[in-house]
């Protein structure tokens, strides 16, 4: 099972007592050098992180860790939008034998508290692609492509800029962009890919209620 990349909250937290973020301390050196190029913030939906596995052959579903359980709803949500045989032949003709995972977020009714406010049903929207034998992150405009052969959405960008700005944007309190609920936060990378001296993928989570 390949987990989705663990994103990092933008600043460190006072561990002394009030437990809030301490603006202008970046958890990462690498973020904090970077912090003024421009960055591209996409939703962060509130919902359930969801695998969907191409292996070659067929598909499987799987959770945010091996003894996550997936609502059964959303799961037969997820049989109608990537199960079947027209699915399968979708995965072959996009992919062929390469193993992939789209990586995305169940969310909706009875998902999370509120989720209703997105839809009134369970659903899946896409955020990432990962080819596990090429160890590669396909960039956006592959992962759009792909959301459009399945017919499924794609998380939306809703920021363009430095990281302050995106700090400020969401101390607005901005709406969702969909259904009626308010936005969680944005998930922020660098316009361009970039990994930090660990190798590990540069991404930074600015959540609403952080900065409440």
């Amino acid at each position: 099972m390949t987990e989705y990349t663990k994103i990092d909250t933008i600043f460190e937290r006072d561990m002394e007592g009030t437990k809030k973020l301490i603006e202008g301390k970046y958890r990462s050196e690498t973020v904090e050098y970077l912090k003024d190029n421009r960055w591209i913030g996409t939703e962060k939906i509130d919902g359930t992180n969801i695998g969907i596995f191409w292996d070659g052959h067929t598909v499987s579903y799987q959770g945010r860790t091996e003894r996550a359980q997936i609502p059964e709803h959303l799961m037969d949500k997820l049989a109608e939008m990537f199960g079947g045989t027209v699915n399968e032949e979708l995965f072959e003709q996009k992919f062929g034998q390469m193993q992939v995972i789209l990586f995305g977020e169940g969310y909706g009714s009875r998902i999370q508290k509120g989720g209703g406010k997105y839809r009134d049903d369970a659903s899946f929207i896409l955020f990432d692609v990962y080819l596990p034998q090429k160890n590669l992150w396909m960039k956006r405009d592959a992962v759009e492509d792909i959301a459009k052969t399945f017919g499924i959405d794609v998380v939306p960008v809703v920021y363009e800029g430095d990281l302050p700005g995106a700090v400020e944007y969401i101390k607005g309190k901005p709406k969702s962009t969909i259904g009626t609920a308010n936005m969680e936060g944005i998930v922020c990378r660098p316009a361009v890919e970039m990994y930090d001296r660990m190798g590990r993928r540069l991404m930074v989570k600015i959540k609403v209620c952080d900065f409440e």
